[in-house]
């Protein structure tokens, strides 16, 4: 008899399937007839899967056979979206996309991204991601991102800080608490930035947090009138009083807390002020940093961009009236730029390359070559293909090519 357990997988008989659940978040589906076809085998446990009369290794071999046949059909729970499991064993490498991995402007703040997912709708998403989306989706493996965000730290060099800001809700990736405490034990590492919306959140979730003392979480916070809330968030399941409780929780629990609200015209210009007295109202005030609402090409874009130069002057104004500093700069973050990252191939440069998976948007692809990922729009997804390319995008380490 052989038991195969797995820490991010779960099992789930329905009806004439298995139901393989990767991270909490995303699913496959397994026909119990294939399963057979290794050997006869129960249920033992959520995480474990038992197999009778066939030896270790071979069932090991051929369950992970069946797991990447049905893992191309990989599904995200929230939206039924279609996803790629990036892991040490995909041939697709962390460094080229904008969407997941690791993305290294060369500067002091590296980016990384384990996930894309979100549980809301927000009105102002520059990549229109949320419960509605219809885009591609990406899991990536925590190991396999550890390991080659260590890569790039030795060779960066000197100290960092790891931001963790992913198209959508980074506590929706099921590893999380996990990846933090890993980086947390790297000494290059000065500070873990996550952006996060906080509905995912509780006291007990910070408790486990607040043991990782390099971390900061930026609450995104857009208003403080409950119907204006749920407007802002897309949804009526957004708990404004919730998000509240955690926030004040976590700044008394954290040592570092931002709260970074998005101001449009038009939608909550009206709330800058409420939010500012909430923030002072706090036994251990967080930093404020406003954002203004910037449109994209990938946006929703509901509002129209306010001129920067009325932004900053509302800022100051505000600034002298509540005794606050609002008017945060790239000082105040310490971003400083590091040792740049050789590019594998330059703007303009032709190269071969060979499709692995598809990207975000529809009819788009995702290639590799040279250790690095390259975005081809106008693209159909067939795997493996080898594909001549052009690149047209070589800035902060995200490569983009055309088709010749």
């Amino acid at each position: 008899m052989t038991s195969l357990n797995f820490k991010t997988l779960s099992f789930k008989k329905e009806g004439d399937e298995l139901i393989v659940t990767l991270l909490r978040l995303f699913y496959t589906k397994i026909p119990l007839p294939e399963l057979e076809k290794i050997g006869k085998f129960e249920i033992k446990d959520a995480h474990t899967i038992v197999f009778k009369n066939i030896e270790e290794s071979r069932a090991e071999k051929k369950f992970s056979f069946l797991l990447a046949k049905y893992f191309e059909d990989l599904r995200n729970r929230l939206t039924n979206n279609s996803t790629t499991y990036i892991h040490k064993n995909s041939g697709i490498p962390l460094i080229g996309n904008v969407s997941f991995g690791i993305v290294y402007r060369n500067s002091s703040i590296i980016e990384i991204k384990p996930i894309t997912s979100c549980n809301l709708n927000c009105v102002y998403c520059s990549i229109s991601e949320g419960l509605e989306s219809k885009k591609h989706d990406f899991v990536v493996e925590k190991d396999y991102l550890v390991e080659e965000l260590k890569k790039l730290i030795d060779f960066v060099g000197e100290k960092v800080e790891i931001h963790i800001g992913v198209q959508g809700e980074p506590f929706l990736y099921g590893d999380l608490e996990e990846l933090i405490a890993d980086i947390q034990k790297m000494k290059e590492v000065t500070r873990i930035s996550v952006d996060t919306n906080a509905t995912l959140l509780n006291k007990e979730t910070i408790d486990r947090l607040s043991k990782n003392d390099k971390l900061q979480l930026n609450f995104s916070l857009d208003a403080l009138d409950e119907k204006k809330a749920k407007e802002i968030a897309g949804t009526e399941r957004y708990n404004l009083n919730q998000v509240k409780e955690v926030i004040s929780y976590a700044a008394e629990k954290l040592n570092q807390t931002l709260i970074a609200p998005v101001i449009m015209q038009g939608y909550n210009d009206d709330q800058v002020e409420n939010i500012i007295q909430f923030v002072k109202s706090l036994k251990d005030q967080p930093r404020l940093g406003f954002q203004n609402f910037l449109t994209y090409k990938t946006g929703k874009n509901p509002a129209k961009v306010r001129p920067w130069k009325d932004f900053f002057k509302t800022l100051e104004q505000l600034e002298k009236k509540h005794d606050i500093k609002l008017k945060l700069s790239k000082e105040d973050f310490s971003i400083r730029k590091t040792k740049e990252l050789p590019k594998p191939f330059a703007e303009d440069g032709l190269i071969t390359a060979r499709i692995k998976c598809p990207d975000r948007f529809p009819n788009t692809s995702i290639a590799t070559a040279k250790d690095r990922t390259i975005s081809i729009p106008n693209c159909p997804f067939k795997k493996d293909k080898i594909v001549e390319l052009k690149i047209f995008r070589d800035k902060h380490n995200i490569f983009n090519g055309r088709l010749v």
